[in-house]
């Protein structure tokens, strides 16, 4: 299971890279991952502190530090 959340940490920072801030549900759809995925590869991506959190109304947004 940990190469799936490290698969899936590597196509969230792709994504990222190549399309700069997004929402969570974008990225659960743009990149075809269920939730617990998208979660899972954030939380990688957080604790290595390579990612960044905002929030916009009632969205959580996402974007490479």
């Amino acid at each position: 299971m940990q190469e799936s959340i490290v698969e899936a940490a590597g196509k969230i920072w792709n994504y990222l890279n190549e399309n700069g801030e997004v929402t969570t549900k974008k990225l659960q759809r743009d990149l075809d991952l269920n939730d617990n995925f998208i979660n899972m590869g954030l939380g990688w991506l957080s604790r290595e502190d390579k990612v960044n959190y905002s929030k916009k109304g009632s969205y959580t947004k996402v974007s490479l530090r």
